[in-house]
């Protein structure tokens, strides 16, 4: 079993910046896929960002230019730094990672608003 810890949600005014963390815990052997996804009450969950199976990473292309995925692979962590925010990246955010299965994080809100 994975475990999967969230930080960093809150409100922040358009075009302010937050970072996301996402701790990982448990049984680790070696976690390749690992990144965020988001959902709002009015849209399914979709990939914000995230790292595959060969290292790369994955941007939803509402995101590219404006946030970026980094990984300390020492503390099983990722994060998410989010800049130049939208009222429209407004939702929950979902930390996933895979290991022989999904794992998925608690959530993190979001808001962006002024």
């Amino acid at each position: 079993q994975v475990q999967l810890v969230e930080s960093g949600g809150g409100l922040v005014q358009p075009g302010g910046s937050l970072r996301l963390s996402c701790a990982a815990s448990g049984s680790i052997f070696r976690i390749y896929v690992m990144g965020w996804y988001r959902q709002t009450p009015a849209r399914q969950r979709e990939l914000v960002a995230t790292f595959t199976q060969t290292g790369n990473t994955n941007y939803a292309d509402s995101v590219k230019g404006r946030f970026t995925l980094s990984r300390d692979n020492a503390k099983n962590t990722v994060y998410l730094q989010m800049n130049s925010l939208k009222p429209e990246d407004t939702a929950v955010y979902y930390c996933h990672a895979h290991q022989l299965d999904d794992y998925w994080g608690q959530g993190t809100q979001v808001t962006v608003s002024s």
